[in-house]
């Protein structure tokens, strides 16, 4: 089969190069996600703080600068 000048679907976890965090960097770095905190840790001297935050879809919760976070109101 000529796949030249093609239309193709793939998984994004087949893709090759570049490295598949990069692409989905790319493609959705500035996506707004939203989820539930869990729990927030005490800020380090340099570090700052974070929140751990539970997002729908996400296997695990993630992490997050409390400076980076904005409250939703419902």
């Amino acid at each position: 089969m000529n796949l030249l000048n093609q239309v193709v679907h793939f998984r994004l976890c087949d893709v090759y190069l570049p490295d598949p965090a990069s692409l989905l960097q790319e493609l959705y770095g500035n996506q707004i996600l939203q989820g539930e905190v869990l729990d927030v840790s005490e800020a380090a001297a340099q570090a700052g703080s974070f929140a751990v935050v539970r997002v729908e879809g996400v296997a695990e919760p993630v992490i997050v600068p409390t400076e980076r976070v904005q409250v939703s109101f419902r």
